[in-house]
């Protein structure tokens, strides 16, 4: 470690070196002025600043609780609105997939801004964003450094990538002194890999990256204007079972099992429908080839097009824990969802929804039949979709619990101020 300290050192003091963490100018942006300079300063960091979207409110939270929030991603629009709510905000260029050189230069930055900023604490979630910023956050001496972990994209790949996905999330783990999953079977998944080492993998609550506001996903709340207005604009039939999916529009989300599961609904005589919200990650794929499919792209406020849905099924083939699930419960929607990491810990199979098998059409297809063919059933588990979600994945609940557990990590390290 020491050795590659050097290094770093030598490079982030070369002649004609940027400013600590900036990709253009006023990149790193100090936010309001607040008393309290002994407040306990912590980064939060993710790769594309849109993720900060995951934790809406988390930070603004962490300040009012006493925290001197700074936060770090990727430039983007997400980033610099936040801004005036926390302490600061700093912009490091990250590229999603590996890339040597351009990892090299991103930790020549977080060096840089870790060494220029010195918190007490840095959570990172994302891969990048946190194999980075933690192996920087060690390589400068950071007391606490946990890694939320929202996922394992290694899961669905294979090859030299799936190598070299775990030697990089080896590395994260290890440069962490705290790793933090978001759901159960993630905790399981990623120490059974080994790639925890012999390092405990916690959780906090029942999971999740930030809980749901179940005041804000209230169906009661949604004006029937706005549903109407959704449903025009998504050109949805009458007398059809509508199946919703929420989310990217990827092959990691089984969208290509949801789509055979639709043509074999057709098949069967189910008059059903698949309302599409979301984009797809790469231009051009378009997996949807079953009859009566209605695409409305990405959309700010979802609420409107769940009150159009009767179902959300999300055919996932891996999860940290899905946000999407959890919000169709709060609005009472029942969920048909799988078995996979993270999906399984999304539903109370059976009293809020159906699980069914990674990559099994069949399957998802008996699943959005048996709701079809009970209506009562169905509207039970939404009521109960909502009540569960409330009980176990409150926003103010796991909130708190984020700033407990980051607090014990201080005190542990005798940083607290």
């Amino acid at each position: 470690m020491a050795s590659v300290l050097d290094a770093v050192g030598r490079a982030t003091t070369s002649p004609g070196a940027s400013r600590p963490g900036a990709s253009r100018p006023g990149a790193s942006r100090p936010g309001a002025s607040r008393p309290g300079a002994s407040r306990p300063r912590l980064l939060l960091a993710v790769t594309g600043a849109r993720s900060f979207g995951l934790m809406h409110g988390f930070p603004q939270y962490l300040e009012r609780a006493g925290w001197a929030v700074h936060l770090v991603s990727d430039p983007g629009a997400e980033l610099d609105d936040l801004g005036p709510l926390v302490s600061g905000t700093h912009a490091v260029p990250m590229r999603r997939d590996p890339s040597p050189a351009a990892d090299l230069r991103a930790l020549v930055a977080w060096v840089r801004l870790l060494r220029r900023l010195r918190p007490d604490a840095v959570l990172a979630a994302t891969p990048k964003a946190a194999l980075l910023g933690l192996v920087a956050a060690r390589l400068t001496g950071v007391p606490v450094r946990v890694y939320d972990l929202w996922g394992l994209r290694l899961e669905t790949t294979t090859g030299l990538l799936r190598r070299v996905l775990t030697l990089t999330e080896t590395l994260t783990a290890r440069a962490a002194t705290g790793v933090l999953a978001v759901s159960p079977s993630l905790a399981a998944e990623f120490t059974g890999a080994g790639l925890a080492g012999s390092r405990p993998v916690d959780i906090l609550g029942r999971g999740s990256s930030s809980g749901v506001d179940a005041g804000h996903f209230d169906p009661s709340l949604v004006p029937p204007a706005e549903v109407a207005r959704a449903r025009r604009e998504a050109g949805l039939e009458p007398g059809r079972l509508v199946v919703g999916y929420v989310g990217r529009i990827t092959p990691d989300k089984g969208v290509g099992t949801l789509d055979a599961a639709m043509r074999i609904l057709s098949q069967d005589g189910v008059p059903a429908c698949l309302l599409v919200v979301g984009e797809a990650d790469v231009a051009g794929y378009a997996p949807f080839t079953a009859p009566h499919v209605h695409r409305v792209g990405r959309v700010e406020d979802p609420r409107p097009y769940y009150r159009l849905m009767d179902v959300l099924c999300l055919p996932t083939l891996r999860e940290g824990l899905p946000n999407v699930c959890l919000e169709a419960g709060a609005m009472e929607i029942p969920v048909v969802t799988t078995t996979a990491t993270g999906a399984v810990d999304s539903i109370a199979d059976g009293e809020t929804g159906l699980l069914v098998p990674p990559r099994d059409a069949a399957a998802l297809a008996r699943a959005l039949r048996t709701l079809h063919e009970d209506p009562d059933r169905s509207r039970r588990m939404g009521a109960a979709g909502r009540r569960w979600v409330r009980a176990h994945f409150s926003r103010a609940q796991l909130w708190a619990l984020h700033d407990q557990y980051l607090r014990r990590q201080l005190l542990a390290e005798g940083r607290h101020r």
